[in-house]
């Protein structure tokens, strides 16, 4: 650690609904900065719901769990800390309490913007009727912008979804959040064990990996126009739906480590449905494991798959981009240019750096 750093050594506190046990991008997310940031000399604290007893599952997500009536006990917690900077990482119910607490005590803290909530939102309303999508939404985006407000700044992962958030309403500052892989672990270079992971499944291997839910869009990789195997990883309410209707698909459940990097490094391509994330950690360690994107052109793959060695898009066909990506393992030394884009565009320690330069601006006293 620098000499400069040690005079700007922070207590930071991150609140978030979305924390272990659960396994998704958020949690992935400030998992790996935290520890680079640590790494840096930083005291961080995080807090989330297993901190508090109240709490109920989500529904549709009963991995997910919701705080109830959290402020006081928050209150302590976070005075027992004496933070420097708040930053609160969801918009679940501890980040709305989290806010409440900043905005009555005149506490500066910063946001993140990590998931199209009015777009899952409005997708599960349509599903009861479809009259109910575009209201649903208007009303939720409405809610985005009441919560992020008061923020100090709002960090984002891509410019696309600055445009977004600013069609929206949203007048704050942005700062950009990237994110990382650690190549130690997610590389094109295969083992033993990969060349006999899919070893009974008719080639090319298209992989997905992510939750397994209806805003995923899972059903038109599912459906997709493929002379190979179809493979899923990841687990969620849409499971046993999808795999009783696409029986020619193997849904192999949560995988992890480095059982999941060995399915990453054997597969053939990555497909990547959704329309609604907002970036996509899954993508960049695809690509850092030599595989090529097929994907939609919509935030999140647009702002990644930059060269067309990295994979394709496409607007409404996906068996189109499939079809195109793949193609593009024919170029020499495919996987070791994807892994070398990752390395040079994507690591946890410039996450790290990105979100304390900015958040060192933000010290309250």
């Amino acid at each position: 650690m620098s000499p400069e750093q040690e005079t700007k050594a922070m207590k930071i506190l991150i609140i978030t609904d979305a924390w272990h046990p659960q396994v998704n991008g958020v949690v992935r997310t400030y998992e790996y900065m935290c520890a680079e940031l640590e790494k840096m000399g930083h005291d961080i604290k995080i807090i989330g719901p297993t901190d508090f007893a109240l709490n109920m599952p989500m529904p549709g997500y009963s991995e997910i769990r919701m705080v109830l009536f959290a402020s006081h006990k928050l209150k302590r917690l976070i005075e027992q800390y004496g933070p420097d900077h708040i930053h609160i990482a969801t918009e679940g119910p501890l980040g709305w309490a989290a806010r409440k607490y900043c905005v009555r005590n005149n506490k500066l803290f910063s946001t993140s913007y990590h998931t199209h909530f009015p777009d899952y939102a409005a997708k599960r309303a349509a599903k009861l009727r479809a009259s109910f999508y575009a209201p649903v939404r208007k009303y939720c985006i409405g809610l985005i912008r009441k919560f992020h407000a008061p923020s100090s700044v709002i960090f984002t992962a891509t410019q696309s979804l600055d445009e977004e958030l600013r069609s929206w309403g949203i007048e704050n500052d942005f700062a950009r959040l990237s994110r990382g892989v650690y190549l130690d672990r997610f590389h094109p270079a295969k083992t033993q064990e990969d060349f006999a992971i899919y070893k009974d499944m008719p080639r090319p291997i298209a992989l997905y990996v992510g939750r397994v839910a209806i805003e995923k869009n899972l059903e038109d990789f599912l459906a997709m126009t493929w002379s190979g195997s179809k493979v899923v990883i990841g687990d969620g309410p849409s499971m046993q739906a999808l795999s009783n209707k696409y029986t020619d698909a193997a849904f192999l459940g949560k995988q992890e480590g480095d059982a999941l990097a060995s399915y990453y490094r054997a597969a053939d391509l990555f497909a990547f449905p959704s329309r609604t994330d907002t970036f996509g950690i899954v993508l960049i360690e695809a690509l850092a494991s030599g595989l090529p994107i097929a994907g939609y052109n919509v935030t999140g793959p647009k702002d990644i798959v930059t060269q067309d060695i990295l994979g394709a898009l496409e607007e409404t066909d996906f068996s189109a981009a499939a079809a195109r990506a793949i193609a593009t393992n024919n170029i020499k030394n495919a996987r070791e240019k994807r892994a070398k884009f990752v390395k040079d565009n994507y690591t946890w320690e410039n996450t790290a750096e990105q979100f304390f330069n900015v958040v060192k601006n933000f010290i309250n006293t």
